[in-house]
């Protein structure tokens, strides 16, 4: 029985009605802050006789999805993804996904090679929570090098929200274990883990020899770095580097490429979201990738192919090479922020590819 209160509203004796198909739910009550007590009481009246076991309902299929930042604290903490999230097909998907990353990761690592995969899906699907637990994972087993792995974003906000949220909490995990922790030099290790890509580019174009620290390294929002003109124009102005010759997509794998034995990329990817002026979209990494890494191994989904992401040519040169592996682990179809509207993005994608008949039947 949900109830809108408007707590300035006049009264609107309003009536329980049961929703005509959903059975044992009520049609949202509308209330005024005067009238809360009985909308209570009369909402208590009509319910079933029989007890809710508090167990039961806690073990029920819905649990609220976290929010990013509590989402980052809880795996910076040493949580897995797996006890944050919703324990059922989206919640499971999160879980394959984040597997299939950490073995890729472990077997480049073993073998050596280098390798990019691409994790795509549909918005408020994980793939930001996917990237924060694989940097916040122990890749290597005890007694062997240690494996560093950084979260990068150009949403300049976000970096600096979640550092600081990390840097508190480290303090305060200190303060309860009778310990103290410079706020400072917690900041100062948040920052190994989460760095603004542009931050961490502007860095490798200093030092032109040497490679990162980190070996795997996880770029979200990786359809929105720069093309060629616009990275070439932004150095110019704002770096004062006379010629460049290389998009940001291509640069970074550059930077990766300097390691000698091993390295792994971790693209996420959203749908159509490149709407600013210059930005590559996932094409101008494929396109990198055929033109000046072709040692390097691609990890892909089938959708990557669909029309929304514009890279299909060029994912089809990288396969003809033989080197693109694809998996249905690297998609996450359903919405964890969107509960039960797992369909709607792909209803979208059919109403504008003009699919009449699939349309019909999401919507349906």
């Amino acid at each position: 029985m949900p109830m809108l209160v408007a707590t300035e509203a006049r009264p609107a004796g309003d009536r329980l009605r049961p929703h005509p198909r959903q059975r044992g739910v009520h049609l949202p009550l509308k209330v005024a802050g005067a009238e809360l007590r009985d909308a209570i009481e009369k909402a208590l009246e009509g319910l079933p006789t029989a007890k809710v076991k508090a167990e039961d309902w806690e073990r029920t299929r819905y649990s609220p999805t976290p929010t990013i930042v509590e989402a980052a604290r809880a795996l910076y903490a040493g949580h897995d993804v797996k006890d944050i999230v919703r324990h059922d097909a989206a919640g499971e998907h999160l879980r394959q996904t984040h597997a299939y990353l950490l073995d890729l990761a472990e077997r480049m690592r073993a073998a050596g090679g280098k390798a990019i995969c691409f994790v795509t899906g549909v918005p408020g699907a994980g793939k930001t929570l996917v990237g924060m637990n694989l940097a916040t994972a122990k890749l290597a087993p005890a007694g062997s090098e240690e494996v560093n792995c950084v979260y990068l974003s150009g949403n300049g906000p976000l970096v600096d929200v979640l550092r600081e949220a990390l840097a508190r909490d480290s303090v305060a995990r200190e303060q309860q274990r009778g310990r103290r922790l410079r706020k400072n030099d917690a900041r100062a290790k948040v920052k190994s883990f989460i760095q603004n890509i542009h931050h961490f580019r502007d860095e490798y174009l200093k030092d032109r020899l040497n490679p990162p620290a980190d070996r795997v390294v996880v770029f979200d929002e990786a359809q929105r770095s720069w093309n060629l003109q616009q990275t070439r124009n932004f150095l110019k102005r704002r770096r004062k580097i006379g010629s460049f010759d290389m998009s940001e997509p291509e640069f970074l794998l550059s930077c990766m490429d300097r390691h000698e034995d091993w390295a792994a990329v971790v693209c996420l990817v959203g749908e159509g979201q490149e709407i600013n002026t210059g930005e590559a979209g996932i094409k101008e990494w494929l396109e990198s990738l055929n033109r000046s890494f072709p040692h390097w191994q691609v990890h892909v989904a089938p959708q990557l192919r669909g029309g929304e992401y514009g890279a299909a040519a060029a994912l089809e040169k990288a396969a003809a090479a033989g080197r693109v592996h694809y998996s249905e682990r690297l998609h996450l179809s359903a919405s964890v922020r969107s509960f039960r509207a797992e369909k709607l993005s792909e209803f979208v994608n059919a109403l504008l590819d003009r699919e009449a008949a699939a349309a019909r039947g999401l919507l349906a």
